[in-house]
């Protein structure tokens, strides 16, 4: 985000408050730091609303509430009892305020932790004096008054702020899930925006305007404020997920998730692009949130979470253990650590660790799952007692079905349209469809913006506009090369993007790798832009369980300011493979370019037939021993990896297994590529199969017994055979 944007974000709010400096940043660190403070007192108001009589029903933000106070209390050891939670009626601006000063202002100190989280609706309101607008807290209805119909109770973000610049406490930290512009939006989307009209020249309420007034006059500028924003532009809007058996914030529900698997040796500045990451592959890509600090000293302390974190929570997770039934034989468990596109089809049987301080193997064995919450049996104790609730667990196996599918949501459509296309896309294998909102998906279909056909509407009046559909991502953005001709008919549209669909589902098979979290296979990779003299890093990832601080702090990683990183179209990129296990591991490289077309690394070497000596080339597994630096693909003087157009989102996956890729290979050779003379990025004509072959290839290095059937219709995943790195960056 640029500078005049960011002040066109919250320019008005800084001059209220007098800031001596402000830095805007991608988020997570401060939050992170100002939880891990070990200080005596942590506090912390949550605020969430669904249910709006003046808006449209929100879905996720009782969600978000319940996702903040499991992270609050299991993670960083705040007391039930300093959680205050208002949700939906009891949300008034009047409670939330009360609330506000009765349990963070008169009980905070200097040194304690303040939390403060908001999930609902934003708006603009116009102010009578000055005339301004500003951002506003929609919050249910209060003290309006019945006989002015402009009359709105919220809560002024200005007002918010200052009120948290009235703690006596320099660790004050604000979560805002919520936007505030609302935009007329003609493309199919499947996320719903947390933003909501207001009336014109709406009137806030005489208390509202007289508590802003006092705390103008009684701001303090000496302790720092710390703001987590969804969003980092005014044209951008805070969106929320629905998921099987849940909705929620994208931004909330990725704060948290990286928060739980977050272990101490993590570098602040590595980590910042992580959770705005996890927001793109989400189907938003023009939603990116924003740290915002009020502080005299300007600066972010780059630093380990090693030295900020209290003792009891050294070690990342999945999960907690919430509870015990039936006389200890079943744990009940909350899975807030488990990324969100792996927990939709985290299958029973899955494995997880109790995190204990002499390092047993208590292994929890998966039984059901509804949502974030589960039940799980124990598999095998080794000297220790029961489970206990609060203790933390890591991932062991992981089972995912082998039947997945995609998912497509129809919006926008006539009753004749969805039904040609719900019979068109029930003819591509594994493709489904269902009516946008009504259920989770993964992509949306439907019409772009009409065009008239000048041609028609010259000879027949009644013909004015001809439809062209598309297939979107769920917020909205049109997929590159999946808009069709004018007057295409909608059964001709499904099947034309049947390719297409296929591509998609293969990402959506190797994004279920991701691991960089539970992985116990120590790996680094970085994406860089070469060309130059030194190579420039854009992105850094890391195994974050085998994370050390000795590893961490080595070649040191100081990443741009922003979300994601973008790359120009014409620029040199390459990955640097730093192999920190005790054992080799073989490589495979997976990506959808900005086109959304899928593309691999093929390692050919020369091999000369032994009968005919002939030569050709033949495709090798790509191993790296242990303690070696590889750079993919090697450039040579014959080829360099230049990204293409156009301009979009590109994604890829590095994923590592103990065993070779035999499968995979295999998959690769029977497609039948063009073949080359040594290291290349290439097209994949059959991505489907190729990613199949690579589940499978890892399912077969993990070798897990005792699965009571299971291998024969899922994946089953050992975290010490396989890790998995994604890198999102934009092609501009």
């Amino acid at each position: 985000m640029k500078r005049r944007t960011f002040l066109q974000r919250f320019g008005s709010t800084l001059t209220v408050l007098g800031a001596v400096g402000t830095e805007w940043l991608t988020l997570g660190s401060r939050y992170y730091e100002a939880l891990a403070q070990p200080i005596p007192r942590k506090l912390a108001l949550l605020v969430g609303i669904n249910q709006y009589p003046q808006c449209p029903t929100l879905t996720g933000c009782l969600t978000d509430v319940e996702l903040q106070r499991e992270l609050l209390i299991h993670r960083f050891g705040f007391q039930p009892s300093d959680i205050i939670s208002l949700t939906d009626e009891k949300a008034t601006r009047e409670s939330i305020e009360t609330a506000f000063f009765e349990h963070l202002v008169k009980q905070a100190r200097l040194d304690d932790v303040v939390v403060f989280h908001y999930s609902g609706y934003g708006s603009r309101v116009k102010l009578d004096m000055p005339e301004t607008e500003q951002n506003a807290l929609v919050t249910v209805t209060g003290k309006e008054n019945p006989q002015n119909k402009k009359s709105v109770n919220y809560l002024l973000e200005e007002t918010l702020l200052l009120m948290l610049r009235s703690l006596a406490t320099n660790h004050t930290t604000a979560v805002l899930d919520t936007s505030y512009y609302t935009r007329s939006n003609t493309l199919p989307t499947g996320l719903r925006i947390r933003a909501c009209p207001g009336p014109e020249q709406a009137i806030l309420l005489a208390e509202e305007l007289e508590l802003r007034k006092q705390r103008q006059e009684n701001v303090s500028t000496e302790q720092p404020v710390i703001v987590l924003s969804a969003t980092s532009d005014p044209k951008q809007s805070a969106r929320e997920e629905q998921l099987s058996g849940f909705s929620a914030g994208l931004f909330t529900h990725a704060l948290t998730q990286y928060l739980w698997q977050a272990t101490p040796a993590t570098t602040i500045q590595v980590s910042l692009s992580h959770v705005a990451s996890s927001i793109q592959q989400s189907g938003s890509q023009k939603q990116q949130p924003a740290l915002l600090l009020l502080d005299k000293k300007n600066q972010l302390s780059r630093t380990l979470i090693a030295d900020i974190l209290l003792p009891n929570i050294t070690s990342g997770a999945e999960g907690v253990v919430t509870g015990i039934e039936d006389d200890g034989k079943t744990v009940l468990l909350w899975l807030g650590g488990v990324p969100a596109q792996v927990i939709e089809y985290y299958g029973v049987n899955s494995r997880f660790t109790l995190v204990t301080k002499e390092r047993l193997n208590t292994q929890l064995v998966l039984r059901s799952r509804a949502g974030l919450t589960a039940k799980a049996q124990i598999s095998s104790v080794e000297g220790m007692a029961s489970p206990q609730v609060g203790q933390l667990v890591q991932e062991a196996v992981r089972v995912v079905p082998r039947n997945i599918g995609l998912t497509v949501a129809l919006a926008g459509l006539e009753r004749i349209e969805r039904v040609d296309a719900t019979s068109a896309f029930a003819t591509v294998p594994h493709v489904s469809s269902v009516v946008a909102g009504e259920q989770s998906a993964d992509y949306v279909f439907g019409k772009l913006p009409e065009a008239k056909n000048k041609d028609l509407a010259a000879t027949n009046p009644t013909v004015v506009s001809l439809s062209r559909y598309g297939l979107f991502s769920l917020g909205s953005e049109l997929i590159p090369s999946t808009n069709g001709e004018a007057g295409e008919a909608v059964k001709v549209a499904a099947q034309r993007l049947a390719p297409k669909l296929q591509t998609l589902l293969a990402a959506k098979l190797w994004r279920l790798t991701e691991n960089a979290g539970s992985s116990r296979l120590g790996l680094k990779a970085t994406l860089e832009s070469i060309g130059t003299l030194t190579p420039r890093a854009l992105i850094q990832r890391e195994t974050l369980r085998t994370q050390s601080t000795e590893t961490s702090s080595k070649k040191s990683f100081n990443p741009e300011l922003g979300s994601i990183p973008t790359v120009a179209i014409g620029s040199k990129i390459q990955y640097r493979v730093e192999n920190l296990s005790d054992r080799p591991v073989y490589l495979m490289l997976l990506g959808l370019n900005s086109s959304r077309t899928a593309i691999a690394l093929f390692s050919w070497y020369t091999n000369t037939e032994p009968d005919t000596s002939e030569v050709k080339p033949v495709l090798q597994n790509m191993v790296i021993s242990p303690g070696q630096t590889l750079t993919i693909p090697q450039t040579t003087a014959g080829f360099e990896w230049v990204v293409q157009g156009p301009t979009s989102l590109s994604e890829t996956q590095l994923i590592f297994s103990t065993a070779p890729f035999t499968l995979s290979l295999a998959a690769l050779e029977a497609a039948k590529h063009p073949k080359a003379e040594q290291q290349r990025i290439q097209p994949l004509i059959k991505p489907l199969e190729v990613a199949q072959a690579v589940l499978q290839d890892l399912h077969n290095a993990s070798a897990v017994s005792d699965m009571n059937g299971t291998a024969a219709d899922s994946y089953v995943l050992d975290v010490n055979h396989w890790a998995s790195l994604s890198f999102v960056y934009q092609v501009v």
